[in-house]
């Protein structure tokens, strides 16, 4: 089975979000279950930085304003790949969807349908031409498109959302430059209220449509949470289906990770303490409080929650917990942390950047892990967590209701429990799961009960690699 992978982060070289780690890891997966995957990214600096091995493999004429490409062909994280080097679009510093000033870049249309495009015609010189083209979210949602109005015979086609609320929605303008028939803007193609839409684009014209996790899939056709594609995937429901992410146990595995300060297993949870008392000094934190330690490894958005999060700190602290955050995002939130950081000092700390190490640092020493979202397609941060006995505390909504038992009275009892869940909107479901958390936390042997329960839950990629092998074989019985 070929199967050809288009994305556009593959992690740790070029990481945005959570796609990259899933870009990192399943095709891995995948090539291990027998599977040909061969990766199809744009040539971005870090991608093209991280590539080994390259070597120009075909010369592509001028396209969508990009004066002439360059299809290269290398291994990245050792996983066979194409890399799209059209300099006119990808050799850009920093963030590879918008600007220093956080603006969408003018020409995304132009930039991510040529990835779309070439993923329709791929075909290697060597022969190598694929049986399914899979691709990633808005980035690569004309590829399903161009497959269709190609016509004949041609690759199967898949696309997978993993954030239905980053649509790639452009002017009506922006379509001559595409290059699809004058037919496909319209209510049945590539049209949404009068404006091009990749994420529609996918949506529409995939053979077959998966999402990140099956509570995810059912959630994405209601109106709560279709952000305007609820009726087009109920149309589209016997083609849709969930395949929850998976945790790459060679990256995220505390009885092997060097990055923390002592590592330990399910058996031996000896290395835990030290890795909480190494975060703590390395932090600045008390090593004196009497509460859990909670962490935040996250995009700072509203989707994820955090304001809630900031809202519940005053009670938080004064129970004696603390509070360990790491990420980027939203500047107001960004600020409203930095703030509490100095409110509560000893008790929060704030570190506003992207770091892989200290992620690791940060899952292995803290007692919880944070993750209130709004909606959550999957997330993989609760996932990191239960490998390592850090217990998730999350709304039950999408992948998380998919992934964290609650610990109530039943779970507790039947040795189910691996977290925390809720299902208020609202500081105030916040709250009430940060009070079980607490009165958890003041039982140790019922901690450490679920702790254990936690790290031995199997969240490996192999079962959801075998779903999406049997998927791309029921597409292309024959490959």
């Amino acid at each position: 089975m070929r199967v050809l992978y288009v994305s556009t982060e593959v992690s740790p070289a070029l990481k945005t979000g959570g796609l990259a780690d899933v870009n990192a890891a399943l095709p891995r997966a995948l090539i291990a279950l027998g599977a040909d995957v061969r990766l199809l990214l744009p040539a971005f600096p870090a991608l093209l930085k991280a590539t080994v091995d390259k070597e120009p493999l075909q010369h592509l004429p001028a396209a969508f304003g990009a004066p002439g490409a360059t299809l290269m062909r290398g291994r990245i994280g050792g996983v066979p790949a194409y890399l799209l080097d059209a300099p006119a679009f990808f050799a850009r510093p920093g963030n590879p969807y918008v600007d220093d000033s956080g603006r969408d870049w003018p020409d995304n249309h132009l930039r991510f349908g040529l990835l779309g495009w070439v993923a329709a015609r791929m075909q290697d010189p060597t022969g190598w031409q694929p049986d399914v083209v899979h691709g990633h979210d808005w980035h690569a949602g004309l590829a399903p498109a161009y497959l269709a109005v190609r016509g004949g015979v041609r690759p199967a086609s898949v696309f997978t959302v993993h954030n239905l609320a980053f649509q790639g929605q452009f002017p009506a303008a922006a379509f001559a430059a595409l290059g699809l028939p004058p037919r496909t803007f319209a209510m049945q193609g590539v049209e949404f209220h009068g404006s091009v839409n990749f994420m529609k684009a996918g949506l529409f014209y995939a053979d077959r449509i998966t999402t990140v996790s099956p509570t995810y899939a059912r959630e994405i056709q209601t109106p709560e949470a279709g952000f305007g594609m609820d009726g087009l995937l109920r149309e589209r429901a016997a083609a849709l289906s969930g395949i929850l992410n998976g945790v790459d146990p060679e990256e995220w595995n505390p009885a092997r990770d060097r990055r923390i300060a002592a590592t330990y297993d399910s058996a031996d949870r000896a290395g835990k303490s030290r890795c909480k008392a190494a975060l703590r000094r390395a932090l600045g934190l008390s090593a004196d409080a009497a509460g859990p330690v909670f962490a935040v490894v996250s995009r700072l958005t509203e989707q994820k929650g955090l304001d809630w999060v900031l809202q519940a700190l005053p009670k938080m602290t004064l129970r004696g917990g603390q509070l360990a955050l790491l990420g980027t995002g939203d500047r107001p939130l960004e600020e409203g942390f930095v703030a509490a950081a100095k409110r509560f000092r000893r008790s929060v700390a704030v570190r506003i950047r992207y770091d892989d190490e200290l992620a690791h640092r940060m899952i292995a020493g803290a007692d919880a892990i944070l993750v209130p979202s709004r909606f959550e397609p999957c997330g993989l941060t609760q996932l990191y967590g239960l490998a390592y006995g850090t217990l998730p505390v999350v709304r039950r909504v999408g992948g998380l209701a998919d992934t964290v038992c609650d610990a109530d009275a039943t779970t507790l009892a039947a040795g189910t429990a691996t977290g925390f869940a809720f299902d208020e909107a609202s500081v105030g479901g916040l709250e009430g799961a940060l009070e079980r958390t607490f009165d958890l936390w003041s039982r140790p042997s019922d901690w450490a009960r679920v702790q254990l329960t936690a790290m031995r839950q199997d969240f490996s990629w192999t079962p959801s690699a075998r779903r999406y092998l049997e998927l791309y074989r029921s597409l292309r019985p024959s490959a």
